[in-house]
């Protein structure tokens, strides 16, 4: 049940509203197309059980290559 997933998540976070945010912003990075929302948020409360997630490092996004410019002949 998702009670026991969110009780066992307490246990690595300090409260219920830090929980809330780091649980929504985690389930909108994992999330794929086609496969039910209820599912990757019950995959976020089993991982953030495991590990304290305000301890995770932060995903770097790759820097932006520059754009190329055409030359004229």
């Amino acid at each position: 049940m998702r009670s026991d997933l969110v009780f066992g998540a307490l246990s690595n976070v300090s409260n219920r509203y830090q929980l809330c945010q780091l649980a929504s912003k985690a389930t909108r990075m994992l999330h794929k197309p086609n496969t039910r929302l209820q599912d990757t948020t019950n995959e976020v409360l089993v991982r953030f059980h495991s590990t304290n997630p305000g301890t995770l490092p932060q995903v770097q996004k790759p820097a932006a290559r520059p754009i190329e410019t055409r030359r004229a002949a």
